[in-house]
């Protein structure tokens, strides 16, 4: 789907002839008023590029000039000083390191600027920007699109991704695939032997598998490389920048990543402590606890990936071996091997971006399922120690304060209510749990959504986390901008959303019209754009 926006001095309340040359498309719409500022409406057109393509053209109009100039300035601010981003797509800079659907994507930010957003998220990728070769950068597509933002007059936050996306599919460096053919051990690794290659196993941080030199070495030249390039954009455009520490670029294990079959309740996950260097590393931790024996393998009654928590003996909810001393003895390795890794992590981008004026982040998965039971299995398989009677996250959160950087939470669309009642889920209690950790720590917390369409009253739970002072989160992003997003189905809902952050009190004229809210796309009801 294509997304155009267009200025008019003609706009008023009558119909407005609309011609979009480049997609040869005319057609008459009235204008739907959304704000006593800016009226927008929607029509039809073909464009960004979908199996199914959805037909929607965004218009924008003032009645005094056009909306599309550079020097257009939301004058609404979000209440309590929340700053609103949205994550482009994932899939903006192709792996050719060119833009895709560029001028779908500039009027996407100007429909963005228009309703008052305040800037953008833009994953840029390890495979692309350093694709072919150890050390040979191509940033010509990631430059072009900041230069975009930037021209619209939004902000820019960069989420610098380590790891690889199965949709759409963007994979690891090539230079680094050919390595893990050789090497597999360079990979997580569960207790079968499968192996997860979307991202770098922990355990090889400080060995130097990748052409004489190791990940973290990488990892800094890389972020170097950028700091560099990006020098004209930092502390102006690029005020934010986060770096990937895991799979999907959060900081945990995969898990999740064989997921649950036929539409099952997700089972309690897999511990991922197989590879080769983990099991080195597991062998020297038990020899110098003194227990050489619990050093072998992973536990013999570990959980599968579907299995629920009394399938198994190490995470049954009473009597299981998670509390035994090797139980604790194991969970403590195993998380604290984790919390090394994003202490790495978050220190390399502290101390690259330490001397211009934009805020390091990393991402915090929400592990929410069986969070009602005694062992929080799905968590301690993700790499969290937490349990009813130990809080997990007080380390986690020790390793944003020491490097002084900010929290990325995801899940804030999510409600405890409408979660399946056999999944003993709940995300609204362990966001609470992982935010308090960060005020009594003095971490900054920024939220973002689980999917653009994936959760029952998103909207209505969003604002609810961001108006309680409670749980004091100052920027939200949400994802995805694509297809779906500019959709007739979605993009009233997300304009009103907008409006109710920088307006709560709204005039009777600031709200859809029965018209617009009427409006259906012709196909894609249920796209749904990934999360990076």
């Amino acid at each position: 789907m294509e997304v155009s926006v267009i200025g008019s001095t003609q706009a008023k309340l009558g119909r407005v002839d609309l011609v979009n040359r480049d997609l040869g498309f005319c057609g008459n719409l009235r204008p739907q008023i959304f704000s006593r500022k800016s009226k927008i409406c929607y029509g039809q057109t073909i464009g960004w590029p979908q199996k199914s393509p959805i037909r929607l053209t965004v218009k924008a109009a003032i009645q005094s000039e056009a909306l599309v100039s550079d020097k257009v300035t939301a004058k609404s601010k979000p209440i309590d000083g929340v700053r609103l981003y949205v994550g482009l797509p994932l899939d903006a800079v192709s792996d050719c390191n060119t833009v895709n659907h560029a001028r779908a994507i500039t009027a996407g930010l100007r429909a963005l600027k228009l309703l008052g957003v305040d800037g953008v998220e833009l994953p840029v990728w390890w495979g692309i920007a350093e694709k072919e070769a150890m050390g040979k950068y191509d940033w010509s597509g990631y430059l072009a699109l900041a230069e975009m933002v930037q021209k619209v007059g939004l902000k820019l936050h960069i989420s610098l991704c380590f790891h690889a996306s199965r949709e759409p599919k963007i994979p690891l460096p090539e230079w680094v695939s050919r390595i893990g053919e050789s090497q597999p051990s360079i990979f997580f690794s569960d207790r079968a032997g499968e192996q997860y290659r979307d991202c770098l196993s922990l355990a090889v941080d400080d060995l130097p598998l990748l052409d004489g030199k190791t990940p973290i070495q990488v990892y800094d030249e890389f972020c170097g490389s950028f700091k560099s390039s990006f020098a004209s954009f930092l502390g102006s455009t690029i005020t934010g920048i986060s770096v990937g520490l895991g799979p999907d670029g959060e900081l945990r294990y995969p898990s999740f990543h064989n997921p649950a079959r036929n539409n099952r309740i997700r089972g309690v996950g897999e511990f991922q402590c197989y590879d080769q260097n983990m099991l080195s590393y597991l062998k020297q931790h038990a020899e110098a606890f003194g227990n050489p024996l619990w050093g072998l393998s992973g536990p013999h009654d570990a959980p599968s990936y579907n299995q629920a928590p009394n399938s198994n003996n190490f995470v049954k909810e009473h009597g299981g071996s998670w509390e035994t001393p090797y139980g604790d003895f194991f969970l403590s390795w195993y998380s604290n091997q984790l919390i090394s890794h994003g202490d790495r992590l978050l220190s390399l981008a502290a101390s690259t971006f330490n001397d211009v004026p934009v805020k390091v982040s990393g991402k915090v998965p929400l592990v929410h399922s069986w969070y009602k039971t005694r062992s929080h299995p799905s968590e301690l398989t993700a790499g969290f120690y937490n349990t009813v009677s130990r809080d997990g996250y007080e380390g986690v959160v020790e390793i944003f304060a020491r490097n002084s950087c900010k929290m990325i939470l995801p899940g804030m669309d999510l409600s405890d209510e409408h979660q399946p009642n056999e999944a003993l889920s709940s995300p609204g209690s362990l966001l609470a749990q992982i935010i308090s950790a960060c005020k009594r720590q003095g971490v900054n917390v920024s939220g973002q959504n689980s999917s653009v369409s994936g959760a029952p009253n998103g909207f209505e739970q969003i604002k609810k986390n961001l108006f309680d002072e409670n749980k004091a989160v100052d920027l939200f992003t949400y994802q995805r901008m694509g297809a779906y997003f500019f959709s007739p189905d979605h993009f009233p809902k997300f304009t009103e959303f907008v409006r109710r952050l920088t307006q709560p009190e709204l005039h009777s004229d600031d709200l859809l019209s029965d018209e617009a809210e009427s409006v259906s796309s012709e196909q894609g009801k249920n796209l749904h754009m990934q999360v990076a």
